[in-house]
């Protein structure tokens, strides 16, 4: 195709995934309350609600109060909007990503597009993997946080800054879970091999700890341990299939060298000229004879 038609291609993809995120946004508008009471659960299936009552809190001993909260008139607005657009990207995510495939597709071999959608098939229940794992932690996480306030303090949690917190873990947990399966794209691409990279087995858990610790957007080592732990097992079974398919790709090249059917292969190095012979001098000729037979 010319590059106009490309470009009107990419244009028309471009829109379509416009509407479809612009489809969602408007659902989760009209469904808010239900989404943002399933977004805060996690946090207030710990929180101690405190009321004031002259000048005494009702919680009870060894508790520390919490209180969520949305500050100003514009605060639900914002808190509408963000959650709106960014659970509209994200749950449109097969409308886009589909218009993608449909840009990026025709220019890919019969075996790019099977690692493609392989890898793609990969990537999203290891990102979901990562986000429900951020969700289920978030209360031990939020409750180790609170259990930091000092006694007869009451904390403030603004709604926003928790929904920041909520989506910044649920992006790091899912795109940590991706990490591994860059190992298998590297090996099938003949980077790296599964023996290789089983012999930096310690340098990479040390490197999942130290990610961790500065991936979390909270300072608790639960979160880090809890982050580190399921990445470094994901590390490892993909290093299982990098050893797989190095088994596996051996095994295949054997067979083809084994193969009957084959053909030899030919060697088609051009060999060496002889040694030029040199020309002898011509006997003088007498007149009218020009040295040759008439077969010559």
């Amino acid at each position: 195709m010319p590059l106009a038609d490309h470009l009107r291609e990419l244009r028309n993809r471009l829109v379509k995934s416009l509407i479809g995120v612009a489809v969602v946004c408007v659902a989760t508008f009209v469904y808010y309350h239900p989404i943002i009471n399933f977004l805060d659960r996690p946090l207030n299936s710990i929180l101690h609600q405190c009321t004031t009552l002259q000048g005494h809190t009702a919680a009870g001993a060894g508790q520390h109060c919490a209180v969520l909260t949305l500050t100003g008139l514009l605060g639900p607005f914002s808190v509408i909007l963000k959650v709106g657009l960014t659970l509209g990207i994200v749950l449109s995510a097969p409308i886009w990503l589909y218009q993608l495939w449909g840009f990026l597709a025709p220019g890919l071999y019969q075996k790019e597009k099977r690692y493609a959608l392989g890898f793609m098939g990969a990537a999203v229940p290891l990102f979901i993997g990562g986000a429900v794992l951020a969700y289920v932690i978030l209360p031990t996480t939020a409750k180790v946080l609170i259990d930091l306030t000092p006694d007869k303090i009451t904390n403030i949690v603004p709604l926003d800054t928790y929904l920041d917190l909520l989506t910044r873990l649920v992006l790091v947990f899912g795109f940590s879970f991706e990490a591994p399966l860059i190992l298998v794209m590297l090996n099938f691409t003949g980077v790296l091999t599964g023996k290789r990279l089983l012999s930096w087995w310690r340098w990479i858990i040390m490197g999942i700890t130290v990610f961790a610790a500065i991936a979390t957007p909270t300072t608790d080592p639960l979160t880090m341990l809890v982050l580190a732990t399921p990445i470094a097992l994901l590390f490892f079974v993909a290093i299982g299939v990098a050893l797989l398919h190095d088994k596996r790709k051996a095994r295949r090249a054997a067979a083809e060298e084994t193969d009957p059917d084959k053909a030899s292969d030919l060697d088609l190095t051009p060999e060496d000229l002889p040694e030029v012979e040199p020309v002898t001098t011509p006997p003088s000729l007498s007149d009218g004879d020009d040295g040759f037979d008439d077969a010559t």
